[in-house]
């Protein structure tokens, strides 16, 4: 093990939306697989201005469009949108500037709107979750909103594929007779997005069986790397499954490959990491004993070697590069350690590069400034337009979407101006699913509650 010290970046504008952010943001983001990282601005894009409707409040200059809403009925005729807007990607549509979304609906056994069960599309008639994809023009005109699978559970977050379609995870372990379902959860599902790619309802069984929260694919070796989001101790881990036909392109994963769990020698808890850059060499890779969790749930199976490294709420992940390798990034939202972490935190950005074996801890929110609650944790996150991250925070009161530049500085973007609550006990909706359109003009983005899609244009740093 061998570890570094970084630059520690605390900002006027971190303290001021009420996070503190410590790292080399320039390291981190430095050689990003997005060519716009070159850039990276400073400042953010100026003081949020109060929507006058009441839904988005936006830097000026800065316009959204609403795509859909859950209860208002979709094209297709399929029925209501659903709730509970989650996870969600954007990829290029059948023609020139048009984009294809697919979003998730994190719908429990008792969610008010599920996802419509259509025939050929629907795993478990019992399942409520599930995924829907919307067509949108140029100019982010909604075409079309069909259902792209359903009857699956708790549907959280995902990722996309080299090959173009959408990852779908189930952030649940119910089994067979739990909750009225008939058939297993916690499992990824693959759905079609191009012709050709025709969903098949039936989960992707090799890559395991656990609380999934999102997943990335290296895109030159095929590995897909999956983040656990257990909600209890001793939490989840942080995995790599090996396809047996790596870059096979749709429905390749079928095939099957081996799931393992990575072990970071003396390390068994990645909260007790407080040291922005602290780097660790040599991080191994241990195989699943039983991936479908027939008896055990994988986290508490039996790995043996002083057994794997666990660690609270591993929620967003994503595939990036770190000075000209491939690297994987994926998020601690917080730990706590009333709640048996071995240590606190408000966030952390973990970087893992393959060719190396190494893990860093990239980035740190909070302790700074004392604030340890998941009111200001990160939760999905992805690359911004101009460099750094774009951060959806996940917690009470009011919810943001928080742009990180790579000059350490956090600034907000967005802010839900739905307060679902009352005047005394105010209540708004977490953000989730932030995506950009393939030529980076415009961000999408999700309300949790009440179920809303957004497009935000603007004038974003290239």
């Amino acid at each position: 093990m061998s570890a570094t010290r970084r630059q520690v970046l605390g900002s006027a504008a971190a303290v001021g939306a009420g996070i503190a952010f410590t790292g080399s943001l320039f390291d981190l983001f430095t050689g990003t697989d997005s060519a716009h990282a070159a850039a990276g601005g400073r400042g953010g894009y100026g003081p949020l201005v109060p929507d006058p409707d009441g839904l988005l409040d936006l830097p000026k200059g800065f316009r959204y469009r609403v795509l859909s809403r859950e209860g208002e009925p979709m094209p297709s005729g399929r029925g209501p949108v659903p709730g509970n807007h989650d996870g969600m990607t954007a990829l290029p549509g059948p023609a020139p500037g048009r984009v294809r979304l697919a979003r998730n609906h994190e719908n429990r056994h008792d969610a008010p709107r599920r996802v419509p069960a259509v025939r050929g599309l629907t795993y478990d008639p019992r399942g409520m979750g599930g995924c829907t994809v919307l067509e949108l023009s140029g100019g982010d005109r909604v075409l079309d909103e069909r259902v792209g699978i359903a009857g699956t559970a708790v549907n959280c977050a995902g990722g996309p594929t080299p090959w173009g379609t959408w990852l779908t995870c189930e952030e649940t372990e119910d089994g067979a007779g739990s909750n009225g379902y008939t058939k297993d959860h916690g499992f990824v599902f693959e759905v079609g997005l191009r012709p050709g790619h025709r969903t098949v309802p039936e989960p992707l069984t090799a890559m395991g069986r656990f609380q999934h929260e999102a997943v990335a694919v290296d895109p030159r070796e095929g590995v897909v790397y999956e983040t656990e989001d257990a909600f209890d101790h001793p939490f989840g881990l942080f995995y790599r499954f090996l396809p047996h036909r790596p870059r096979g392109g749709f429905d390749s994963l079928r095939a099957g490959g081996r799931l393992e769990a990575m072990r970071v020698p003396g390390v068994p808890d990645l909260s007790a990491v407080t040291e922005p850059g602290t780097r660790f060499d040599g991080v191994e890779w241990l195989p699943v004993p039983d991936p479908v969790a027939k008896r055990t749930p994988v986290r508490l199976q039996d790995f043996g070697r002083g057994g794997v490294t666990h660690a609270q709420k591993l929620e967003g992940c994503y595939w990036g590069s770190h000075r000209g390798e491939g690297a994987v990034y994926f998020v601690s939202s917080y730990a706590r350690g009333s709640e048996g972490s071995a240590a606190g935190h408000s966030g952390q950005v973990w970087r893992y590069e393959p060719g190396r074996r190494r893990l860093t801890l990239a980035v740190v929110f909070g302790p700074d400034t004392g604030v340890d609650t998941p009111g200001d944790s990160p939760d999905n996150i992805c690359l911004a337009p101009g460099g750094g991250l774009m951060v959806c925070e996940d917690g009470g009161g009011e919810q943001h979407v928080y742009g990180l530049t790579r000059h350490g500085e956090v600034y907000a973007l967005a802010r839900n101006a739905q307060n679902t609550g009352t005047a005394r006990e105010p209540a708004y909706g977490e953000f989730a699913g932030v995506t950009f359109s393939p030529d980076r003009r415009t961000m999408y983005v999700n309300c949790y509650d009440p179920g809303t899609t957004f497009a935000v244009t603007g004038p974003w740093c290239h």
